[in-house]
């Protein structure tokens, strides 16, 4: 065993099949660990009128996705892996491009966050299909976080959907 791996995983689970879980949950670890970053540093850069809503909207967020990224770590390390937190590791771990915005209004960061939800949110349902195949607490876990991550999407689109119900992208 490598220093990262312990001598067992979760009981039922083989440990090809246990690791390879890990795999997906550590990937997903690190999407956590930098969607709540992305979202702090959102909070810090929003400008204009609807600034205060937006910047106080965020904070749950960012509050929420750290607890689903220690969830995820407390599965990693019940299976038997030694989870990887650091940031070098969330950066070369990471398959994304960095955010893009730095100071901009609330409807572009809107609109910037809400396509980082959308890639998140596809790679969670992903990894949900790949670890239902051989660990369902697992999945159940995965599951929860992405119920989370698409009711906040929700709140991030109520402010860019129109009202016949088609989201209005704004380009700045």
């Amino acid at each position: 065993m490598t220093e990262n791996y312990a001598d067992y995983t979760a009981p039922g689970i083989d440990m090809e099949d246990g690791h390879r879980v890990t795999e997906i949950l550590q990937t997903r670890l690190h999407a956590l660990n930098d969607l709540h970053l992305t979202l702090k540093h959102a909070h810090w850069n929003v400008v204009g009128p609807e600034f205060i809503s937006v910047h106080e909207m965020l904070d749950p967020q960012v509050t929420e996705v750290r607890n689903w990224a220690d969830t995820v770590a407390e599965r990693i390390a019940t299976m038997g892996v030694s989870p990887k937190g650091t940031p070098g590791s969330i950066v070369t771990g990471r398959t994304w491009d960095d955010y893009p915005l730095n100071r901009a209004s609330s409807l572009a960061h809107i609109t910037a966050l809400n396509q980082v939800y959308t890639d998140v949110i596809k790679d969670f349902r992903t990894a949900i299909a790949e670890t239902g195949k051989v660990d369902p607490i697992s999945e159940d876990v995965l599951i929860e976080v992405t119920r989370g991550l698409e009711l906040f999407q929700w709140f991030l689109r109520s402010f860019i959907t129109k009202s016949d119900g088609s989201l209005d992208p704004v380009s700045e």
